[in-house]
């Protein structure tokens, strides 16, 4: 399995690591972005994450800096107390890769991905919270049928809740297949063909309504900001419209209302054609950098 971190060019271009300094990678997962780091010339990095597989794996990527490098188990929005509790007012470099991991797509048992049957979880931090399934299993039908609209962008989501709370009363919603399954029925079928798997965007809203991936996205990314010294950069990139909004949004008033940062990139960059060819999961990819200048 082979990890391939995403935009990493664009990350190195605008965070300037060659430079020296402490950087904190908020999203570390399995450590490609913070090893590009180190080696273009980060002096430190501190690395969190909320999935302990993901940090057992950056552990082993980022071995070679020692004592240069801390990984921290912590949610993004932690980051407060994280650099609190280490005595660090200020950071000379952040990043947020705030999509999925290809090792939490790919690792069996994890429940994001519909390509194999196995237990609905999808908690990024299997530490504790309830599981996909629990979800399903114990939310109303007008709440599902929101949660898939709101997250997932779903035109269908009514059906589909209707679908879903019909067939947990036969028996649980608790495997991957048996909810891909349950959707692509729910949803009416089109001639032609189909560009994308008619369960992918429930997955994406169940996923992102499980790990509460909006929830304090707009306060972590004004954090993320506050903590930059002046003339330091934060880089955040994002999988979907969902999230890019309200990055976009975030730092457009840190800028017009706060005069906090200067807004970098007034349209998002996106992967080269190139990037895409060799790593197909990139394509959704959008990059926004904000320079701290107060």
């Amino acid at each position: 399995m082979t990890h391939i971190p995403v935009m990493t060019a664009e990350v190195l271009q605008h965070l300037r690591p060659e430079q020296g300094g402490l950087f904190v990678d908020c999203t570390v997962g399995l450590g490609g972005h913070s090893r590009a780091l180190l080696e273009a010339g980060a002096s430190r990095v501190i690395g969190l994450d909320r999935d302990l597989d993901a940090l057992a794996r950056a552990r082993e990527t980022l071995a070679p800096w020692g004592d240069r490098v801390e990984l921290v188990h912590a949610d993004y929005r932690e980051l407060d107390a994280v650099l609190d509790s280490r005595q660090i007012v200020h950071v000379d470099g952040a990043l947020a890769d705030l999509g999925v991991s290809s090792m939490q797509f790919d690792a069996p048992g994890r429940g994001f991905s519909f390509m194999r049957d196995e237990p609905l979880d999808m908690r990024m931090d299997r530490t504790g919270a309830e599981t996909a399934a629990d979800l399903v299993a114990q939310t109303s039908e007008r709440d599902l049928a929101d949660a898939i609209f709101q997250y997932g962008e779903e035109r269908y989501s009514r059906r589909i809740a209707r679908a879903l709370v019909e067939a947990r009363r036969e028996s649980p919603v608790d495997t991957t297949g048996r909810l891909a399954t349950i959707v692509r029925r729910a949803i009416p079928h089109r001639g032609g063909h189909v560009r994308i798997d008619p369960a992918t965007k429930t997955f994406q809203a169940l996923r992102i309504w499980v790990n509460r991936e909006l929830d304090g996205l707009d306060r972590f990314v004004e954090t993320a900001a506050r903590r930059l010294r002046a003339g330091a950069r934060l880089a955040v990139i994002t999988f979907h419209s969902l999230e890019d909004r309200i990055v976009k949004h975030t730092l457009r008033a840190l800028q017009q209302r706060d005069g906090l940062v200067q807004v970098l990139t007034k349209k998002p960059l996106i992967p080269t054609d190139i990037e895409v060819a060799s790593n197909p999961r990139a394509r959704s990819a959008k990059l926004r950098v904000a320079e701290r200048i107060a």
